[in-house]
């Protein structure tokens, strides 16, 4: 007689998790299984299982993985803590991983380190791919010298067809690792000259030149080109990358969509940090406490000066809001609506600046457009409030008082978070370090202001 199948429940083995796993992995040293579990680690998990490993584990692990596999480890994690990791690597060990990185993010991750630790690496790199390097360290990181890859196929415009093919066969395993759409062509002078599509080529006769099949006088984009004209020019365009050439016309290097939208993802992940009061950058929890500390203390202890400055406004109508406590449950609800409607209108002059739709010397315009919005914001935000206050005590000069101070505080925020933004640019500041603390005590001094000095002229009316 069979017997009953016994509940699954009792029968399944439970499965540990992919951090119990890479622990048994690496104190098990099986260079094996390291291998497949990085290869199964479902998409962004990564960086979470390597930030719960203890230093002396994560070090165990890339012990554990082939130099390219440990190259795309290291590709896949946020560049801090990608940075830290090699920080703490052997100069030897990190050059070998370096080795085996696409060009760009060898210099991403070589910001990360100080100077003397991004040397010793260069030191045992080789020597060409080690020069390669600090020629791109050169550019500015938001330009497209500084988001190109030199990883591309360029070859004379005197060669033919088949030249080309028999280099490709011939460096198959090297070029195996680019990502080739195009093939470069280029003069005596290394200047480009033409672009041909790798389908053109393969099916061209033997003997062809490549000057007889290019696409002559392509699109190129110059080294120093900055990044939202990079974005401009991808948003209207639908082509994976463009070359990239130097004063002199030489072609050295290509940027590529891909690129220009991450460095345009992590711009604005930087911008949203200071605008939080996080200075110093990117900030992870696997940073020393000391620093992550000092970083936030920075910002909030400035702040404290100001709203010190803030509160000293109460202190000065002190009788008034002892007479009509009231107004002590209006004060930062005005503080408060004044301080977002000016925020948002920070956020978009920020914006604006950011594509270039604005420049400080459009101050005015901007004005005009801020002051009607703040007009009418300010009046339905202040008959709301100002309603809410008439109805809880049954005093109409109260919700007077109220809807008044809130209306005028929300004019005044939303026309100078739209300028602040543009007086920093021109002083050459970042918009975003500065502007909310800089507006939050305005708003703060003028809303506490407004509302006790109305109300001081109206106190007879009030008690």
């Amino acid at each position: 007689m069979n017997q009953p199948d016994e509940p699954t429940e009792n029968l399944a083995v439970e499965q540990p998790d992919a951090w119990e796993q890479l622990e048994q992995i690496v104190a098990a040293g099986d260079p094996d299984a390291a291998h497949t579990f990085l290869k199964e680690l479902p998409p962004g998990e990564d960086a979470r299982i390597m930030a719960q490993l203890s230093e002396t584990e994560q070090h165990e692990f890339i012990a554990l993985l082939d130099d390219e596999n440990a190259a795309r480890l290291m590709e896949s994690l946020p560049e801090m803590q990608a940075g830290q990791l090699l920080s703490s690597l052997p100069p030897e060990q990190a050059a070998h991983i370096f080795d085996e990185m696409n060009s760009d993010e060898q210099v991403d991750l070589l910001d990360q380190l100080t100077e003397a630790q991004s040397e010793a690496i260069l030191e045992e790199m080789d020597p060409e791919e080690a020069e390669n390097v600090r020629f791109l360290s050169k550019y500015n990181r938001l330009c497209a010298g500084g988001l190109m890859i030199t990883e591309l196929l360029s070859f004379q415009e005197t060669e033919t067809v088949d030249d080309v093919v028999s280099d490709l066969r011939k460096n198959a395993e090297k070029y195996a690792e680019y990502n080739v759409q195009y093939i470069y062509v280029i003069n005596a002078d290394l200047q480009l000259v033409g672009v041909l599509r790798l389908r053109d080529l393969l099916m061209a006769p033997p003997g062809r030149k490549l000057s007889r099949m290019m696409i002559a006088n392509p699109h190129s984009f110059p080294d120093m080109t900055p990044l939202q004209d990079l974005l401009h020019f991808f948003d209207a365009h639908p082509l994976f990358g463009l070359p990239v050439v130097d004063e002199n016309k030489v072609l050295v290097g290509v940027v590529r969509r891909e690129d220009v939208e991450a460095a345009s993802e992590e711009l604005a992940g930087k911008t949203f940090l200071r605008f939080a009061g996080i200075m110093g950058g990117e900030e992870l929890r696997s940073l020393p406490l000391k620093t992550r500390s000092a970083r936030r203390l920075s910002w909030l202890s400035i702040n404290i000066l100001l709203n010190i400055v803030a509160a000293s406004i109460i202190a000065m109508y002190e009788e008034t809001l002892s007479s009509v406590i009231a107004l002590a449950v209006f004060l930062p609800i005005v503080s408060d609506m004044s301080g977002c409607s000016g925020n948002q209108a920070i956020a978009v002059s920020t914006r604006e600046l950011v594509l270039g739709v604005i420049r400080p010397s459009d101050w005015l315009h901007v004005f005009r457009k801020e002051f009607g919005l703040g007009i009418v914001n300010g009046l339905a935000l202040g008959i709301l409030l100002g309603g809410v206050a008439y109805i809880w005590k049954g005093n109409a000069y109260l919700g007077l008082v109220i809807g008044g101070a809130l209306a005028l505080n929300t004019l005044m925020a939303v026309c100078l978070g739209a300028l602040i933004p543009l007086l920093l640019k021109g002083f050459k500041m970042d918009p975003a370090l500065a502007s909310g603390p800089i507006l939050t005590t305005l708003t703060d001094m003028c809303g506490f202001f407004l509302v006790l000095s109305f109300a001081q002229a109206l106190l007879p009316w009030l008690i």
